[in-house]
């Protein structure tokens, strides 16, 4: 364990997270859920959406600020993807580019890559995208096989990663590959010659695309080389959590504010169909899994922001809370709206999948808690 600073949980937002989350509401709000359905419909980014919160200098608030970014943390960029997230318009982007693949540069570039790489990242001009899963390995980590083998003073990849986010959009993939000292994290050009993709069709209509990869001895130069080892990897990974959890918070709230707002309006037999307990029972319940969710999240991001070693464990449980609790405030916005539940003018099918999606990945549930018995139960270990 090595702390940067003392951990502080603030169980009230500050004047200034009031006056972030207010303005990037604001610009998420005149986009909204339409928009990313017409940029997926269209095959395009949502670069619009980007551009607008990049200008305001929201897209890289965890990013030093000797590098051009805000000089915050965690706490900041996740606030600001659970209110993308609250206003339909979530960015998968945001969570790979500047949380996952930023927090690796800031703690292991070199001086050379941290100003060739996170300038951009911190001003949001730039788009790194991240490949760690494969078809044969999915969330185990240590079984990959794609393998970076040293030619001269460059590096060879060869193999396969599958459901990598937004890469159409990006300028370079952060790759995660095994090497004889194990594993080593490359950042390559997203055109590099003996790179391709194909697109993998998935239900959720998101504005960030998941592709399959394919690298055919792709040359990477040692310049290229971020680092070694699987602790820089989940310096990425931890950060990656936290804003799926802020990505499920958002969402749930949403589903919430849209349900809520139906059984208010919506009148059977001379009363709203909230008055009846059958609904606003369901509904209070879900309030108070959003919230805890909410408070395990800000809590993740207090300890990852103090540079505590330990915040895994409350980073896992944060995004494993908020998937539950956004599935079910979903679903049950679904059942408020009986039939109109299913209709696409109501957009919760749209948020059925996406939701749905969040007990799969970044992380599964299952390995979730498997983390949770090893590491915070002292069970044994189950695989």
């Amino acid at each position: 364990m090595s702390i940067v600073a003392p951990p502080v949980l603030e169980l009230v937002p500050s004047d200034e997270e009031r006056l972030l989350r207010e303005a990037v509401a604001g610009i998420a709000s005149s986009f909204g859920p339409a928009y990313i359905k017409e940029r997926h419909d269209a095959g395009e980014p949502p670069s619009e959406l980007w551009d607008a919160l990049a200008e305001r200098g929201y897209l890289g608030l965890n990013i030093p600020e000797a590098y051009g970014g805000g000089g915050r943390g965690m706490t900041e960029l996740a606030a600001v993807g659970e209110e993308l997230a609250a206003a339909g318009c979530p960015l998968l982007l945001l969570v790979v580019s500047p949380a996952i693949a930023g927090s690796i540069l800031a703690r292991h570039g070199s001086d050379e890559q941290k100003d060739r790489w996170l300038r951009g990242i911190g001003a949001g001009t730039t788009k790194i995208a991240f490949a760690v899963t494969e078809p044969d390995a999915g969330t185990n980590t240590h079984n990959i096989s794609t393998r970076a083998a040293r030619d001269g003073d460059t590096w060879r990849l060869r193999g396969q990663k599958v459901y990598i986010s937004g890469i159409e959009d990006a300028e370079a993939v952060m790759v995660v590959a095994r090497i004889d000292e194990g594993v080593g994290v490359f950042i390559v050009d997203a055109d590099a010659p003996g790179l391709s993709r194909t697109e993998i069709p998935t239900a959720p209509r998101g504005a960030d695309k998941q592709w399959h990869l394919f690298f055919e001895d792709v040359e990477v130069g040692e310049d290229r080389r971020v680092a070694n080892g699987l602790g820089a990897l989940f310096d990425g990974l931890n950060p990656e959590r936290i804003m799926a959890g802020a990505l499920g918070v958002g969402a749930a709230r949403r589903a919430l504010a849209q349900a809520a707002s139906y059984a208010r309006e919506r009148t059977v037999w001379s009363v709203p169909i909230g008055a009846h307990q059958g609904l606003s029972h369901p509904l209070a319940e879900c309030k108070i899994e959003l919230e805890l969710a909410a408070l395990m999240l800000r809590k993740a991001c207090a300890l990852y922001d103090a540079g505590f070693r330990g915040a895994g464990e409350a980073a896992n449980m944060a995004k494993y809370a908020a998937a539950e609790a956004a599935i079910r405030s979903v679903d049950q916005a679904i059942q408020v709206h009986g039939g109109n539940g299913v209709a696409e003018e109501y957009g919760l099918t749209d948020m059925w999948w996406g939701v749905r999606t969040m007990r799969i990945a970044p992380v599964s549930r299952e390995m979730i808690l498997n983390y949770v018995a090893e590491h915070s139960l002292g069970l044994p270990r189950s695989y």
